[in-house]
């Protein structure tokens, strides 16, 4: 380790607890009403994100608390874990299937999301093995074939679930993260070539996928059903003005805009907070790519830089297609905003991906090693 070990990036881990913070208030404000009707208890979301908050929380500090290079040595046993959660979570008797997608294995009452953890292990996975085999720069096939062969493994398993928007993230990250270890433009053409090829295919034998691509392409032509959530989330964004209709103050949220504490929670943001709230929520997610980016610049290994750089692709990448979808500009996903919306997996695991992000930046050093 070149790094001198130094205090971690204040500025990240603040910004991550206020992101964690505004999720809090707003999955309170646009959940009271569902869960007091559903289960009885206004309190119920809010309880369960206050007890996931903490779980992330101290996952971050132990993670943050390591020398990240711990990481790099487990990272094919947490890929092959993930893997064969991935394919548990598919077993009828095991995985949840919910809107015909089968994403989630609930033991003991708790429901976990397979598919999280997918992410975080093909980053790191990723990560360590272009690092180790950064002397082949040049030989494509020898470099690039087994983390591409992997990666493409993962996301066929989450296909099957199916949850495009998640595959959609992690080949994003994966062309990401070649392009950042030097992979040559040619043979990066290539591979996004066969990925736009394969989404295409996807989309078109999904007839479901394809109905939520034709609602931003041609949403005079979509069915109702379809356009609904989006035209509910936009009609949520309008009315909120410069300073929003106050905490508390949705309308779309009484039933109108479904998910509206979950994919959808951005919508209740600009309603209740306006334009001021949604862009001082977009600045957070900023800041998060600024620091990040400067973390892996600044990394003392090519490990810490592409595992640094592939965090902070996931998280922002994420936030601008949740934002994306609520504004309408692109199709639904089922992604949350990463820190904000409700959901104890994607809670968790983001947390403990910025406790990963800030033990990297406790070693980083002026010039770095990224590659």
């Amino acid at each position: 380790m070149t790094g001198k070990r130094l205090s971690y990036d204040r500025l990240l881990y603040s910004v991550s607890l206020l992101l964690v913070g505004v999720g809090i208030i707003m999955v309170y404000s646009a959940g009271a009403i569902r869960a007091g009707e559903k289960y009885d208890d206004p309190f119920f979301f809010l309880k369960k994100q206050l007890l996931w908050a903490l779980i992330g929380f101290v996952a971050m500090v132990w993670a943050m608390n390591r020398d990240y290079r711990t990481f790099q040595q487990y990272a094919p046993l947490l890929f092959f874990f993930s893997v064969f959660l991935l394919i548990l979570v598919l077993v009828p008797s095991i995985g949840v299937k919910v809107n015909n997608a089968r994403r989630w294995i609930r033991l003991f009452g708790i429901s976990f999301q397979p598919s999280e953890l997918a992410k975080l292990s093909i980053v790191l996975l990723m990560a360590r093995l272009l690092a180790k085999r950064a002397d082949q720069e040049g030989q494509f096939v020898k470099r690039f074939s087994l983390p591409l062969i992997l990666s493409g493994l993962t996301c066929g398993l989450i296909i099957l679930q199916p949850h495009f928007g998640m595959v959609g993230i992690l080949l994003c990250a994966v062309v990401a993260l070649c392009f950042v270890a030097g992979v040559r433009l040619s043979h990066l053409g290539a591979v996004v070539l066969v990925v736009a090829t394969a989404a295409v295919v996807l989309v078109i034998t999904h007839p479901y996928a394809l109905t939520r691509v034709m609602t931003v392409l041609d949403p005079t032509h979509a069915s109702s059903k379809a356009i609904h959530q989006t035209n509910q989330s936009i009609y949520a964004l309008g009315p909120g003005g410069l300073l929003g209709r106050g905490l508390g103050g949705s309308l779309g949220k009484l039933g109108y805009l479904p998910e509206s504490h979950t994919e959808f929670i951005f919508a209740v943001v600009g309603e209740e907070t306006g334009l001021v709230g949604t862009l001082l929520l977009v600045f957070l997610f900023g800041i998060v790519l600024w620091r990040g980016t400067r973390i892996a610049l600044r990394a003392p290994d090519l490990f810490g830089a592409y595992t640094a750089m592939g965090i902070t692709f996931i998280i922002v990448a994420q936030a601008a297609v949740n934002l994306g979808v609520v504004v309408g500009l692109l199709p639904i996903t089922g992604l949350p905003l990463p820190l904000v919306s409700f959901g104890g997996t994607s809670l968790v695991i983001t947390l403990f991906c910025i406790g990963i992000l800030l033990s990297i930046s406790r070693y980083q050093t002026a010039r770095g090693r990224f590659a």
